[in-house]
């Protein structure tokens, strides 16, 4: 009996002994259990979350900015391209307005151009052509011309002006020139005595081409400035037209030369 006792007492304590400390070779700490492995958090984000791949979208932007390899090859090759179009369109666009609006060829601005000589000077209100321009020359069947003094009377120190006005019925559009060798403007006196030309002596005979469009009208004014001439550079009797009534007459060539009269009164 008592060596059952031993045997019961011996096998307790060894269940006690097993049961607290045999699986104490794969404890790591008080109790006999294995610790949990802390984890320690990474920085959090300061900015706000994008779901795609680091250094932005994948497109890129079209400044062509990103501080990864990544972002910014893609920026770069988007933003050139799109750079590279803007450009040629502009380009292209100011290159087309130049070409139709005819600048390249001499300009539209008619106060950029015009003729002056002795005693006068001359503009056009069309658009002016270079020196041979491919438009065919006006014609007197399809162009009429007419002239008028913009005032009726003229006060001391007014300068007279003329216009001469080309109406095109064609359907065409043609040239015609205004230069002073060519549209020539002659003022005379009521006694047919000879005061001032535009051929007389002009400082430049170059040709003044205005184009004449198909369907509509061009205007081409001369101010006279009141100094008298005399053909060919002659010295003229009288250096300033005396007051009266007066005669100017315009002629083209191929045209009817046209007339109207205006009056130098006193103040």
């Amino acid at each position: 009996m008592a060596l059952l006792l031993l045997v019961i007492t011996a096998l307790v304590v060894w269940a006690v002994n097993f049961r607290d400390g045999g699986g104490g070779s794969r404890a790591g700490g008080p109790g006999g259990h294995t610790p949990v492995p802390s984890i320690t958090p990474g920085p959090s984000a300061s900015g706000p979350l994008n779901s795609s791949r680091p250094g932005g979208s994948i497109g890129g932007s079209s400044s062509g900015g990103g501080s990864s390899d990544g972002a910014g090859d893609s920026g770069a090759t988007d933003g050139s391209s799109s750079g590279g179009d803007t450009g040629d369109t502009s380009g292209d666009a100011a290159g087309g307005s130049g070409a139709d609006g005819g600048s390249a060829a001499g300009g539209t601005d008619p106060s950029s151009g015009g003729v002056s000589g002795s005693g006068g000077s001359g503009s056009g209100g069309g658009v002016q052509l270079p020196a041979g321009s491919s438009l065919p020359n006006c014609a007197a069947s399809s162009v009429t011309l007419g002239l008028r003094s913009a005032r009726n009377s003229y006060e001391p120190g007014e300068k007279p002006t003329f216009v001469l006005t080309a109406t095109n019925s064609s359907d065409v559009s043609c040239k015609l020139d205004f230069g002073p060798a060519a549209a020539v403007f002659t003022v005379s006196d009521t006694d047919d005595n000879h005061r001032w030309a535009s051929d007389d002596c002009p400082r430049n005979r170059s040709g003044y081409l205005l184009q004449v469009p198909a369907h509509s009208s061009t205007t081409y004014e001369l101010r006279w400035d009141r100094t008298t001439s005399s053909p060919q550079c002659a010295t003229p009797k009288v250096r300033t037209a005396p007051l009266g009534t007066y005669l100017v007459e315009a002629k083209l060539p191929g045209f009817q030369a046209k007339q109207t009269s205006f009056v130098l009164k006193d103040a």
